[in-house]
């Protein structure tokens, strides 16, 4: 017998280090679908981000924009994701210059959020969680920041030197 909501704890651990990545698809900004698994033979890098426009996301985002290099360097597809509609997605990524993809979260609600563990039904939103995914579609780098908490960007630097060797 199954403990009440154990399915639901299972249905939203974190993806661990060495495991496949769920598979999704969402919008972009453009309103593009953009399927992870299609993404295979490049690494990804997934950041959730709570909202578009607030403060903290901005200053992580545009550290990403100013850096983008180094995730080029390693063959990196940045994806950016929160729970905005893609015309939040669009209107943000133009005001702030972001050239990488933002992707809409919103429906159902915080879905794909949910399926990496890092969405809070409490808030309605994303967690700060960061997921570099090898080439081959596995989890090798997992981050998830508390509430008010910038990711470190040198963490990225050095997950991302670490892609090299595999």
């Amino acid at each position: 017998m199954t403990q009440p909501g154990a399915g639901a704890a299972l249905a939203t651990a974190v993806p661990a280090v060495g495991h496949p990545a769920p598979d999704f698809e969402l919008v972009n900004q453009f309103g593009e679908p953009v399927r992870l698994s299609e993404l295979r033979g490049r690494n990804v890098v997934l950041v959730f981000f709570p909202f578009a426009f607030s403060g903290i996301c901005t200053g992580e985002l545009c550290e990403i924009r100013d850096n983008l290099a180094l995730f080029e360097d390693a063959d990196a597809v940045v994806l950016g994701v929160s729970v905005d509609s893609k015309f939040a997605q669009r209107a943000y990524a133009e005001k702030e210059g972001y050239s990488f993809d933002l992707l809409a979260d919103f429906w159902p609600h915080g879905a794909v959020a949910e399926r990496y563990g890092v969405f809070d039904p409490d808030s309605g939103m994303a967690k700060r969680g960061t997921f570099i995914i090898d080439a081959s579609g596995m989890v090798r780098y997992v981050v998830v920041n508390p509430r008010g908490q910038a990711r470190d960007f040198t963490e990225y630097r050095a997950a991302l030197a670490g892609l090299a060797g595999n």
